[in-house]
């Protein structure tokens, strides 16, 4: 179908909010652009509204930019066969991941983390951050073999690297060696906040070290129903006083939905001044969360992503885990985090910018500027689907979808399970 280093991919539609200095009027409401776009040497030259041009005509298909998933768990994915967590809720989770660690050598962690890989990149998605479980001796070999995955992976993903660790391991000295080696590997500080009478301590810890290394901060805040877990909040008023400028995102801040409106409003009020932006993981926490034997669950585990975005505060949806004791199931799909999220957030009528959320936004997050958008100048990087509106988007896979990197056709097989098949026994 496309062979050659130049030609137009005709009626395309295109979001607006997709578009760099667009300059194009909607022909449908839900904000799509019908477009041609012209290829040439692997980069995008003509961005025009459709005419007659002569091309490969993807009758009225959407055109998305390669995705951005911006939190995953590389580490502790596929290994649910082996270590399935059959409680189902959050406290089992922890407690098995650390049993299955043990197992977590060199071999076992790149197999199963070029596995994810393997399956992003056949769906479409061009860059990953991933949170590395750095305990104890944990974090040599982690990042090890997320170097080694980075390297070889470098012109297909762009991989970043965030520690996690429960904050108190910063008060240490081990600690203060793995800011260390985070601002060695050019990686993302981060760790876990849980509420405890030592959190405004280890949290001004954590700025510290963050600012003393020029690092970014990334932290898992308040993944729970309680409605007395403000860590979200708390981060905020630690950023505001040590006048951090650097990026903070924060994942999960499931506990703003059971609080009360003034504990809410005041949070994001915070989150806004404190710049802190926010990614949410519906899928994962819609399994954990509200998870009784033989009680049929009411509450979704999403936080109150609406509110945040009125606010101004970038929102973003990621992966999260993958077939793992904290979720066991996903493909590390970019578009089906994008559908579940839809549909459990009612993100639709309208759809709004909201595919911006695994796209132009994280990528700004991630400092990758040419990523997560469509614009003249920028690398042919596209998912093409042949679903034309998002109500045909989002009610089927789209395993026929069509990768398109620097311009070529992708051969976007995912791996097989058998695969992996020797890790699990």
């Amino acid at each position: 179908m496309i062979n050659h280093s130049n030609y137009w991919l005709k009626n395309a539609h295109i979001p607006t909010c997709l578009i760099v200095d667009n300059q194009f009027i909607p022909h449908t409401k839900e904000n799509l652009c019908l477009c041609d776009i012209q290829i040439q040497e692997g980069k995008i030259n003509q961005i025009i509204p459709a005419s007659n041009t002569i091309g490969i005509d993807l009758q009225k298909g959407i055109v998305l930019p390669c995705f951005v998933d911006i939190h995953t768990h590389l580490d502790k994915g596929h290994i649910f066969e082996r270590s399935p967590n059959l409680q189902g809720d959050f406290k089992t989770a922890l407690e098995t991941v650390k049993k299955d660690s043990i197992l977590w050598n060199e071999e076992d962690l790149y197999q199963r983390m070029e596995f994810g890989l393997k399956c992003s990149y056949a769906h479409g998605t061009i860059a990953i951050r991933t949170h590395l479980d750095c305990h104890e001796n944990q974090a040599d070999t982690s990042l090890k073999v997320w170097q080694q995955l980075q390297q070889k992976w470098q012109n297909k993903i762009n991989l970043q690297a965030v520690s996690l660790i429960s904050l108190d391991y910063f008060l240490t000295e081990n600690g203060v060696k793995l800011a260390d080696k985070i601002a060695e590997i050019g990686g993302i500080l981060g760790g876990v906040a849980y509420t405890n009478p030592e959190l405004e301590i280890q949290l001004e810890k954590v700025f510290q070290l963050a600012k003393q290394r020029n690092l970014d901060l990334d932290f898992h805040a308040d993944e729970n129903g309680e409605i007395d877990s403000i860590c979200l909040q708390k981060i905020a008023e630690i950023a505001i006083k040590t006048n951090f400028t650097g990026n903070i995102l924060c994942g999960h801040c499931c506990s703003l939905s059971v609080q009360p409106e003034g504990v809410v409003q005041k949070t994001i009020n915070l989150v806004k001044e404190a710049n802190i932006n926010i990614v949410s993981l519906p899928m994962c926490n819609l399994y954990l969360q509200d998870r009784q034997e033989n009680i049929t669950p009411f509450w979704r585990g999403i936080t109150k992503v609406k509110e945040l975005k009125k606010a101004g505060v970038k929102v973003t949806f990621a992966s999260d885990n993958c077939r793992d004791p904290f979720f066991g199931f996903g493909d590390h799909d970019l578009l089906e985090v994008f559908n579940q999220s839809v549909r459990i957030g009612h993100l639709d009528t309208p759809y709004s910018d909201w595919i911006t959320s695994i796209s132009k936004i994280p990528a700004d997050l991630m400092k990758l500027p040419e990523l997560g958008r469509i614009g003249v100048n920028l690398p042919a990087n596209l998912v093409v689907f042949k679903a034309r509106y998002f109500s045909e988007l989002l009610s089927r896979n789209q395993r026929d979808r069509l990768v398109i990197r620097n311009g070529k056709i992708i051969k976007n097989k995912l791996p097989k399970y058998k695969q992996l098949d020797q890790l699990n026994h």
